[in-house]
């Protein structure tokens, strides 16, 4: 569909899904879903002044058609940015830098998945210089049909790792479906940054240039594709900054890298990620009245799990004060695994046999099915009259879930 009379001339749109927030002049998306139907109020926002509504059954294909048309009528460079793990704090820490430098729009929240794009393109004003698009996926597929909306003339995959593995069938699935990334990249003249360190994103990028039809040549130390990308390194967390777990290190190295390509010097990046704190309980240290608190509560799966533990313990050596301290392992369950549920969990608990920890409780069905010595709750609001009853105190306690275990309502207890 030709959009230009709605886009031309125009500073900025406004667009909503929410006919209570329809105002004169803004573009009304009437979806359907399982538990509301926006075509009922399609007339109350023609009343409210709706200068155009996208309505019927194929409405979310037109808001994604629309986002395009408007991407492309503002032309600016955009940075798309995936991957298993990190890649919301990776967006707010390169959101940080280049901010330093560019307006910039940048994906708000979690804005990430079929709708979420389109409505982050379309938030995007003539006034900005450049934009951050972070793009979510759980099915094979996903990021190609994000990367034909957002168009990104830059992309940065994170890491890989097993995570929805129900929906993507495997780990190679994982990988397949993060390089649809690097697939639009090169095929359209883009450019790609990548952590040099990491094999699982270099064999990924060498597929994609030989899909592409770039030539790719093997010397004797390494594999050079035609299209050569910027790389970093994972490196080591630099002092000084608000982020709690070591696996910050490579999405802070990502940021540098990213600032200083587009002329922000590293003391300058360096001095926007100190400053940067981080929120929507991620990596967040917390000190309670009665506990130390690590809190990463939004995204669990098997690699970001272990991960958490591992730096939990690594931040135990690193502050010889709370050596004294016991810990505890407040842990939900990993959804979407499918067949690998049960070995995954079955693992995390293993890591904390090993560490002898002096208080676990998990929170899901998913832990019944292991081997786990420890209490294990069926959901969030059984824990929560657990810790009223028997509270914490004096601990060093990790709270890692997903989102969907809803654990941070558990933080008001410790």
């Amino acid at each position: 569909m030709d959009w230009s009379f709605l886009i031309k001339n125009k500073e900025s749109l406004t667009v909503t899904t929410d006919s209570r927030k329809v105002t004169p002049g803004s573009v009304f998306v009437a979806l359907k879903g399982e538990h509301f139907d926006g075509n009922a109020f399609v007339e109350q926002a023609r009343k409210d002044g709706a200068e155009y509504i996208i309505s019927g059954e194929n409405a979310l294909a037109e808001l994604q058609d629309l986002a395009r048309a408007w991407r492309r009528e503002l032309g600016l460079p955009i940075l798309g940015i995936t991957g298993t793990n990190g890649k919301t704090t990776t967006k707010e820490l390169c959101a940080a830098v280049l901010s330093t430098k560019y307006n910039l729009y940048y994906t708000q929240g979690n804005l990430n998945n079929q709708l979420g794009v389109p409505l982050t393109l379309l938030s995007i004003t003539r006034a900005h210089e450049m934009a951050i698009v972070e793009m979510g996926a759980s099915h094979p597929g996903d990021i190609k049909e994000l990367v034909e909306i957002a168009e990104p003339n830059y992309g940065l995959i994170t890491n890989v790792g097993k995570a929805h593995l129900q929906g993507f069938g495997s780990f190679e699935g994982v990988k397949r479906t993060k390089a649809e990334l690097y697939d639009f990249l090169l095929a359209h003249g883009g450019l790609v940054f990548r952590n040099a360190d990491n094999p699982h994103l270099e064999e990924m990028y060498l597929s994609a240039c030989k899909a592409s039809g770039l030539s790719v040549e093997q010397s004797v130390s390494e594999t050079v594709c035609q299209a050569k990308p910027v790389l970093y390194h994972t490196g080591v967390m630099p002092e000084g900054t608000h982020l709690v777990g070591g696996y910050n290190a490579e999405n802070v190295s990502a940021a540098i890298c990213v600032g200083e390509y587009f002329g922000v010097s590293r003391e300058a990046a360096l001095a926007a990620i100190r400053a940067y704190v981080p929120s929507n309980n991620r990596s967040q240290l917390m000190q309670t009245d009665r506990n130390t608190v690590v809190v990463d509560a939004y995204n669990a799966n098997p690699t970001s799990m272990q991960a958490a533990i591992n730096a939990f313990d690594n931040l135990q050596m690193l502050q010889s004060s709370n050596l004294q301290m016991p810990q505890a392992y407040i842990l939900g369950a990993m959804r979407e695994l499918g067949e690998y549920s049960h070995l995954e969990h079955q693992n995390i608990v293993n890591m904390l046999l090993e560490r002898k920890a002096d208080k676990v409780l998990l929170v899901g069905a998913e832990y019944k099915e292991t081997t786990a010595p420890y209490p294990v709750f069926d959901d969030v609001e059984t824990l929560c009259r657990h810790l009223e009853q028997e509270p914490l105190s004096g601990y060093r306690i990790l709270l890692k879930g997903s989102r969907s275990n809803q654990l941070e309502k558990v933080i008001p207890l410790l």
